[in-house]
């Protein structure tokens, strides 16, 4: 269950020790957690996106956000985080060729999200509850935009990656911790 799997995740630093506890809290509180419908909060998955070397990574160029971004999307209902992340990644970037690397949560956080229009409807300034897996995939695979999520897909040497962001929370808060983690791993 993924409230265990949350529970049990050791964070990498403070920011994820706080937004852990938020996330659990916010579990035990909230029934409708992993539904869009609850416009305060809800669980979505992210990818960090590597070849098999490690060498490189994978972003889309995020419309809303106009900006280099990972991967990842809404739970809605979903309570395989893992499963969202690798069907945003495949969606988004077109990849199909993928491989967790683990099973495991690589990656916790909470993401503010500003209002902003989708469809022609307002969404309200909300969180993002969100769980991170790193993935591996084949970066021989065809890229494709996803005209509806992004303008652009993109692989990016390691250490571009994070500075390819114009977000400088995410530079400094997530990409770089994604990679900083990723370095433990060789």
């Amino acid at each position: 269950m993924i409230r265990d799997e949350i529970a049990a995740y050791e964070p990498f630093n403070e920011q994820e020790r706080r937004d852990r506890e938020l996330i659990l809290h916010f579990l035990d509180s909230n029934p409708d957690a992993f539904l869009r419908s609850n416009t305060l909060a809800h669980m979505t998955a992210s990818a960090w996106v590597v070849n098999p070397a490690r060498d490189k990574v994978l972003l889309v160029y995020h419309r809303l956000y106009d900006s280099w971004s990972w991967t990842g999307g809404h739970a809605d209902g979903e309570t395989d985080l893992l499963g969202v992340a690798l069907r945003e990644v495949r969606e988004e970037t077109g990849v199909q060729h993928l491989r967790p690397v683990s099973t495991a949560i690589y990656s916790i956080e909470s993401l503010t999200v500003d209002g902003h229009e989708k469809r022609g409807v307002y969404v309200s300034s909300h969180l993002h509850l969100n769980v991170t897996y790193l993935i591996e995939a084949d970066e021989h695979d065809t890229l494709q935009i996803c005209e509806a999520e992004n303008s652009g897909v993109r692989w990016f040497a390691r250490e571009e990656a994070p500075l390819a962001s114009s977000e400088p929370w995410f530079t400094e808060r997530i990409y770089k911790k994604l990679n900083e983690k990723l370095a433990l791993l060789d």
